[in-house]
């Protein structure tokens, strides 16, 4: 540990506070004035599948719709290059396909018509307003989890950091108006999980070099962790981003908005561990005192209790009776 450089983490930490601070007030303000492109996952519409001999060129069955007017146009390779899935936000109407396909047949002329369905919405307003309230619920258990495994004032930086990291990637698609669909919400409950993850990693740190290192300066001692975890952290990150770049080239439309939700919410929470929990701490004057195990009792008539209801780090609390 001698020969470890530390780097100065928390010496930048007001200024990036504010940056942080910037970041989530464009990210309320985006989404209070702009607010989300719900996909049909979340309106509903049209679905049509068609298919054609030769490879078809979505980007320009994107245009010819686009130009006839139709609304919200998504079109993506459904299996193979031959088979295009379109959907779009319109009304329920059975000639759709037929309208469809008397338009693409104008281009091309080996294209047929295989599929035309209207898809209900799948996430109506009501099951919105209960998936806010299970978000805020799961963020009240992830407190109380890390008050528990740790201590109050990590909860409340854990939670800090992944209120910061969802209102962001939030943020990001409200200003590009990129389509939110189901799996771009799925994308963002990975983001909370990889997120607490990180946190948790360098939580267990900063608790392991405050109870071993004889040094009293808090921001040292988070500085230290923060040093000792970077390169677990950098990897980690940077191996997950090849990953999901990879999948945003290559997938597809299909899987594009579930790659670049994951993208945003992977540097958004690299970024959080570091800076947005860790300066929670320094703002709540973390000390020693703080993560300290609970002194053994001395008193012979006091029963035994179990070493999880008194330290969660399994030291043991009580001798085994003789």
């Amino acid at each position: 540990m001698s020969d470890l450089k530390v780097l100065n983490f928390m010496g930048h930490r007001k200024t990036l506070a504010v940056a942080s601070l910037v970041l989530i007030l464009v990210s309320l303000g985006s989404l209070a004035v702009r607010g989300l492109n719900f996909g049909l996952d979340f309106t509903g519409g049209a679905q049509i599948e068609v298919g054609y001999e030769e490879p078809a060129d979505v980007e320009v069955i994107r245009n010819t719709l686009n130009g006839a007017g139709y609304r919200d146009v998504v079109v993506q390779y459904f299996g193979n290059n031959t088979d295009v899935l379109i959907r779009m936000q319109e009304d329920n109407n059975p000639r759709l396909g037929d309208e469809v396909l008397a338009l693409l047949s104008e281009t091309r002329n080996d294209v047929e018509l295989r599929r035309n369905e209207f898809v209900g919405p799948q996430v109506g307003e009501e099951l919105r307003e209960n998936g806010g309230i299970g978000m805020l619920v799961a963020l009240g258990v992830v407190m109380v989890y890390i008050a528990l495994r740790f201590q109050f004032k990590f909860a409340v930086g854990a939670v800090a950091a992944l209120v910061h990291d969802v209102v962001i990637v939030l943020g990001f698609f409200s200003i590009t108006q990129m389509a939110f669909d189901l799996t771009v919400l799925a994308a963002i409950l990975a983001v909370i999980g990889y997120s607490l993850n990180d946190t948790i990693v360098v939580a267990d740190r900063i608790r392991e070099n405050f109870r071993m290192v004889r040094r009293d300066e808090t921001d040292y001692l988070i500085n230290l962790s923060l040093t000792q975890t970077l390169g677990r952290t950098l990897i980690t990150s940077l191996t997950t981003l090849l990953v999901l770049v990879a999948l945003g080239i290559f997938g597809g439309e299909l899987i594009f908005g579930f790659a670049m939700a994951l993208s945003v919410g992977v540097l958004v929470g690299t970024y959080s561990s570091v800076y947005v929990s860790a300066n929670v701490l320094m703002a709540l004057d973390l000390t020693k005192q703080d993560l300290m195990p609970p002194e053994k009792s001395d008193d012979p008539e006091e029963e035994d209790i179990p070493a999880w209801l008194t330290d969660v780090d399994g030291d043991e609390t009580s001798k085994e009776k003789s």
